[in-house]
């Protein structure tokens, strides 16, 4: 787990990591959101609708924001404000998801940078990108200025 501070960070900084989606991680989404639409699940279905076969939540997908910025970019001391997300495509089981932050601004006056994020498949095809308003967490030397 990365512990950037504030400081540290500068415009420019990029981190990334590698996640394979799978089965099980649809299981579990399915059943903590209770996410039961057929294209999801039913290979049949999908097809029918121009799809190779099930397609990903697009918001397990986008869980993935999280642990960019919660381990990554800028990992311990962040909590996240905002995002906002656009899908340009389709993820299926299976698929390597190369997850990439880069620090776009910084605002001095509330310790919050905004990270432009590109989600690419093992092919290197964009499915999603977003913008993150992300705080960081003051140092405990600060806190009591």
């Amino acid at each position: 787990m990365n512990t950037y501070t504030y400081e540290q960070l500068e415009v420019g900084h990029k981190e990334s990591f590698k996640v394979r989606i799978t089965e099980s991680e649809m299981d579990k989404f399915r059943d903590i959101t209770g996410d039961i639409n057929p294209l999801h699940k039913d290979e049949e279905y999908a097809r029918a609708r121009g799809h190779e076969r099930c397609v990903v939540f697009g918001m397990l997908t986008a869980s993935y924001l999280s642990t960019l910025a919660g381990v990554y970019l800028p990992g311990e001391h962040s909590l996240i404000h905002s995002v906002k997300t656009k899908f340009s495509g389709a993820v299926y089981v299976g698929d390597e998801l190369t997850v990439e932050g880069t620090v776009a601004e910084k605002n001095d006056t509330f310790n919050l940078i905004i990270i432009k994020v590109v989600i690419r498949n093992q092919n290197g095809e964009k499915v999603c990108k977003a913008e993150m308003q992300v705080g960081i967490e003051r140092d405990a030397d600060e806190k009591g200025s």
